[in-house]
């Protein structure tokens, strides 16, 4: 839990999210802990939002022909 949210990948990011949501279903953790879990949990779930929609955006990018069969890609710039 100490590597920062922008270094993790997807699964990464998504494995953490479910242990945090595990302690905080317990009922077992400390609030001040609990709360620090939930902060970072928040920011893991922006996290792997951010990269579902990055890769769906890329998905979009693909360009169909008149049989809707791919024929190339758009370049695509991440924002």
């Amino acid at each position: 839990m100490d590597t920062p949210i922008e270094d993790l990948a997807f699964e990464d990011a998504l494995k953490e999210l479910e242990l945090i949501v595990g302690k905080l279903e317990s009922g077992d953790t400390p609030l001040q802990q609990a709360i620090e879990l939930y902060e970072r949990g928040n920011k893991l779930r922006q996290r792997c939002a951010d990269r579902l929609d990055a890769a769906q955006a890329r998905i979009g990018a693909i360009r169909l022909d008149g049989e809707g069969k791919p024929v190339g890609v758009r370049p695509f710039a991440a924002g």
